[in-house]
């Protein structure tokens, strides 16, 4: 028996109204009724970079007021009303991916810093920014451990750009910038035509010092990180330091994930992705490292 169609709006209606609670509390850039995309295989996949935020200080930043890998020229992406009145800041960045090819390991810039550029990195980490990027209209999430199995999956909005810690055995407090990135993007599969559309999008930020032999040059290869092998990072021991004169490898893994719910898909579209998770607020955090 097919569902009536006012319990079907009215699902819908409960739905949007949940989704508009959970993404407002969130500060989120995602907007419910913006159509989203088909794509098919190896179809390029452009991620969209915004503003950096913070609980700490309220103050919003350009994702290129720090010394990220940049594209050759940095485009004003918004692409509706709602995106710039609420005065997002959204822009192209060198993050493409292809449609449903998991890529391990792809080099993105390598970063000498000097004492201006390490200094703006370090105060964005002290402040507890966090990076905010866009795939499709979907906003970046990070799954959060949640100690009952039972809960709804939980996620935070962004990733911080970095850690303060401590190596150990020292007391000593180092500056730790997150510049290896393991996203998912997962995407529903029509099971009637080629094409599929993204209702996810999540990370795994790592702080990594990357090691290599010989001098740097376009073609040079990492042996901390393999981009034949499934594991994302390898022979890592330290993380990655911000530190006037230090290098800086930025790198990124991309893999997929396929969800069937053919049903609920097709009637309320991948709003429903969303239904039952928890978005929390960010929250400061710091580590201990082996040196």
């Amino acid at each position: 028996m097919g569902t009536p169609r006012g319990s079907t709006l009215r699902l819908q209606s409960l739905i949007s109204i949940a989704l508009f609670l959970t993404f407002q509390n969130a500060g989120s850039f995602y907007l419910p009724g913006v159509a989203p995309e088909d794509f098919h295989m190896a179809d390029p996949l452009y991620v969209k970079v915004n503003k950096l935020t913070s609980t700490k200080t309220q103050l919003p930043y350009s994702y290129y007021s720090v010394p990220f890998c940049r594209p050759e020229k940095i485009i004003d992406s918004r692409e509706n009303l709602g995106e710039v009145l609420r005065g997002d800041r959204i822009e192209n960045s060198p993050f493409v991916f292809k449609m449903r090819q998991p890529e391990m390991c792809h080099v993105l810039c390598r970063v000498v810093l000097d004492e201006k550029t390490a200094k703006a990195f370090k105060d964005k980490i002290e402040d507890e920014y966090r990076v905010n990027m866009i795939l499709d209209n979907l906003p970046l999430v990070v799954p959060v451990r949640r100690l009952d199995p039972e809960s709804p999956p939980a996620y935070q909005q962004g990733y911080y750009v970095g850690v303060k810690g401590q190596y150990t055995g020292s007391k000593d407090e180092k500056f730790f910038i997150h510049n290896h990135l393991s996203f998912t993007v997962k995407y529903h599969k029509d099971l009637q035509f080629d094409s599929a559309r993204i209702v996810g999008f999540e990370v795994m930020p790592y702080s990594v010092k990357h090691e290599y032999e010989g001098e740097w040059t376009e073609n040079t290869r990492l042996t901390t990180c393999d981009p034949h092998a499934k594991r994302t990072v390898t022979n890592s021991n330290s993380p990655q330091e911000v530190e006037n004169k230090k290098e800086i490898i930025f790198t990124y893994d991309v893999e997929f994930q396929v969800l069937y719910f053919e049903t609920l898909f097709r009637t309320l579209g991948r709003q429903a992705f969303f239904v039952g998770i928890l978005i929390l607020p960010g929250w400061g955090w710091s580590r201990t490292f082996e040196s």
